[in-house]
């Protein structure tokens, strides 16, 4: 173990606001699909807002842009999750939601296990992503970078 923890966030702009019709499928399935997540080998931690999901956590001034931040122990539990469990049912329907992405829309970097990032922090990291290209701060799911040295946490 490296003494380090993967974070991640991912982003996209819903099609309609939050509580229009068109999105009670993926509103109505947030809650278990999050305990899904919760219940998962290699879960550490979820960003969550007023409610018990990240609905209202709004650091873009656009109010239909969903956004989710977690950390997980290693790349391999964060995409065993989204691909190899029910979550992958509702990526296959991300269109039904969601407008394409114009560039990157999830940005991950490990992070000293303990340490939970901030909203601000995880948008700068995806901006990064956005403006530089993979790179160990802040990377994507097929170009991934290895943590640190254990002997070089601090």
């Amino acid at each position: 173990m490296s003494g380090y923890h993967l974070a991640q966030i991912n982003v996209a702009r819903l099609v309609a606001p939050v509580d229009d019709p068109r999105i009670d499928d993926f509103r109505n399935a947030l809650a278990r699909i999050n305990a899904l997540a919760e219940a998962q080998p290699g879960f550490v931690w979820r960003m969550v807002g007023e409610a018990d999901d990240a609905t209202d956590i709004r650091p873009y001034a656009d109010d239909q842009i969903a956004i989710n931040v977690s950390v997980w122990e290693s790349p391999d539990h964060l995409a065993a999750f989204v691909y190899r469990t029910e979550h992958r049912d509702f990526l296959r329907r991300g269109r039904e939601w969601f407008e394409p992405a114009g560039g990157p829309y999830l940005a991950m970097w490990w992070t000293p296990a303990g340490e939970l990032p901030g909203i601000e922090a995880c948008v700068a990291r995806l901006e990064h992503l956005r403006e530089h290209g993979p790179s160990l701060h802040a990377f994507d799911l097929k170009t991934r970078f290895p943590a640190p040295a254990a002997e070089t946490v601090a």
